[in-house]
Parts: C-alpha cells; structure tokens; sequence
C-alpha cells in the first residue's frame, strides 16, 4: 500500500501536546482523517483517529458515554462502570477509546509514522496559514 498524499493542519498553540492534524491518501483510493501528531515525553508520535467507547443503558438501550451518571435519552441513572483496563493491565483514559482505523503490521506503522511526522516538519518550516491564503499554497 502506497501512501500518496499527507496533508498537515498544524494547530496554534505551541505550548500544548497536540501539535497538528493529519489527513492520509493511500493509493489515491483511501482517506484516514485525523490523525494527531503529539509531543510525548519521547518525542513525537501520531496517534490514530478514535472514538469514546460508549455504554448501554439498561432501560432504553441509549448509547452514552463510559462513566456516565445519567442517561443523555431517558434520564435513568446508569450503574457505575469501572474504569477500562488497557491491554497492559493498567487503567488508563486511553482504554476509554477505541481506534476507528489502525496500522495491522509495525512496520506499517512505522512507515506511516514516518511519512506522517516528516510532512509535519516540512510544514512547520513552512508556517502557518495566513489569512485569505489558500491550504493548497506553493512555496
């Protein structure tokens, strides 16, 4: 699979974590929006688009969100949800989501990562977007 287009929506603030979005084309065919480039404590990495992971309620059957008191459709009070458990065993807000789409291999993801992380550099060179100024500028 060949990744043929990265597009990179930088965000203002420099003092957060989150440094931009992607927007990914494989094979001219498949997009995958938001992808989060991240300042972490090792450097920078991407994290896949997600969604909150969501919860049944007993009596109407509405999906709201984990750890929910009340219910958003009939205003039952939901039984209390333990936190999630991620994979490693720990609790963590990151067992709360769910990825929409997600590398299978490492080394796809590696690959992806990459690509990703290299077009976030060339566009932080580039600057941010002025006012009027079209996405699709030529340097």
């Amino acid at each position: 699979m060949e990744i043929t287009e990265v597009r990179i929506f930088l965000k203002d603030s420099p003092d957060k974590k989150l440094k931009a979005y992607a927007t990914v084309t494989f094979d001219n065919a498949f997009v995958v929006r938001n992808i989060k480039v991240i300042e972490g404590t090792a450097g920078l990495f991407i994290a896949m688009p997600s969604r909150k992971v969501k919860q049944p309620c007993p009596k109407c059957g509405f999906k709201n969100e984990s750890r929910s008191k009340y219910c958003n459709q009939c205003g039952s009070q939901l039984p209390i949800a333990p936190r999630p458990v991620s994979p490693d065993g720990i609790n963590s807000a990151q067992a709360e989501h769910k990825d929409l789409a997600h590398p299978i291999t490492q080394s796809f993801r590696e690959y992806l990562q990459k690509r990703i992380l290299e077009a976030y550099e060339q566009e932080k060179k580039r600057g941010p977007v002025a006012p009027g100024q079209s996405e699709d500028r030529e340097d």
